[in-house]
């Protein structure tokens, strides 16, 4: 009988197609990979899940990864998140109805009855912001800088948290970091949630920890954003990847969704007029910008794609530079927007 979480997941990468086929019913096979909307089974295409591979290690089997989102995680963390479970326990406890596998003996140690936090809520997101510091003079300012991002002076959805919280899973000791943390507000700019890049000591670069992203609170539809909405703005997956477009375009606002997922489900401003959307150059991009495109286009709004000429404009920014950057991009806006492209 499985003890453990590490057992529990070996087991579930031998069936792994199978749990994704019960679990993530709305995503389908191709190839060695499961795809589907997300790890609580939305339609679509962002999230992959390996299906072979070994029980355990680099590569195993069960394990996905979200699009170009930080999450990623295991197959009990796909059995937590579609069934809406809380605790290990109730976890464990699907798992193993799942397998077939007989229960354990109720456990004889007691919890201390306290009062319960929401961890990862709307409200536990603004108190992660609220306690954090702004960025100027930091190691998230350095971080960004070491990725050619210098533009900071309005980034005033960045903020910084020199000892975070870090917990890889409920079965490990908890772990402090200094982290970026990011503002994710609705259209009206109440905040909704709250987006952690945890970093390295020294600021050089992201913390050598299993997952150095994740996201808190109520995402869906909402953004991080910069500089304030009118009728023209940019809009794309990463923080980085539309922080690298705010240096080459600065009077232009722009939102990052945090992931293909949340881009295709992105709410618009009702002023908008014309809408770029950074595509990142991969499946999961092409997906959510098709997707996007389809909504504003039957709100009527002008859609056009923004491309890289590497992976992504972070990739852009720091091989070519910002003035390749900027001119790159000049070709791709519409000329009533040229104006938003400085003279170098």
């Amino acid at each position: 009988m499985p003890r453990d979480a590490s057992e529990l997941a070996r087991r579930l990468a031998r069936e792994a197609e199978a749990v994704c086929r019960h679990y993530l019913s709305n995503g389908r096979r191709q190839g060695r990979y499961w795809t589907v909307g997300d790890v609580r089974n939305t339609p679509g295409r962002s999230m992959f899940v390996r299906l072979s591979g070994p029980d355990s290690g680099r590569g195993a089997a069960g394990h996905w990864t979200d699009a170009a989102s930080a999450e990623h995680g295991d197959l009990l963390d796909i059995i937590r998140e579609s069934c809406g479970l809380l605790g290990f326990k109730d976890v464990a406890e699907e798992a193993r109805r799942f397998l077939s596998l007989p229960r354990p003996e109720p456990e004889k140690t007691r919890t201390p009855a306290g009062r319960t936090r929401a961890v990862g809520s709307p409200e536990a997101a603004r108190r992660l912001f609220a306690m954090s510091q702004p960025i100027g003079g930091t190691l998230a300012e350095a971080y960004l800088g070491g990725r050619s991002i210098t533009s900071l002076s309005d980034a005033t959805a960045l903020r910084f948290h020199p000892r975070c919280y870090y917990r890889p899973d409920e079965h490990s000791a908890t772990e402090i970091w200094p982290a970026m943390i990011a503002c994710v507000t609705d259209l009206a700019g109440r905040q909704t949630g709250a987006h952690r890049t945890w970093l390295a000591p020294d600021g050089s670069g992201k913390a050598p920890i299993c997952t150095p992203r994740r996201a808190m609170g109520d995402l869906l539809g909402h953004a991080v954003r910069f500089g304030v909405p009118c009728e023209v703005m940019a809009v794309g997956e990463g923080i980085e990847t539309m922080l690298s477009l705010r240096c080459a375009l600065p009077a232009m606002a722009m939102a990052a969704a945090l992931s293909a997922t949340h881009l295709a489900a992105l709410l618009l401003p009702p002023m908008l007029l014309r809408l770029y959307i950074a595509r990142d150059a991969d499946a999961a991009g092409d997906m959510a910008l098709a997707a996007l495109t389809k909504r504003a286009e039957a709100a009527g709004i002008e859609t056009l794609a923004l491309s890289p000429q590497a992976g992504d404009f972070n990739a852009d920014l720091r091989t070519f530079g910002l003035g390749a950057l900027r001119a790159a991009l000049r070709i791709q806006l519409t000329p009533q927007d040229g104006c938003f492209v400085p003279d170098d």
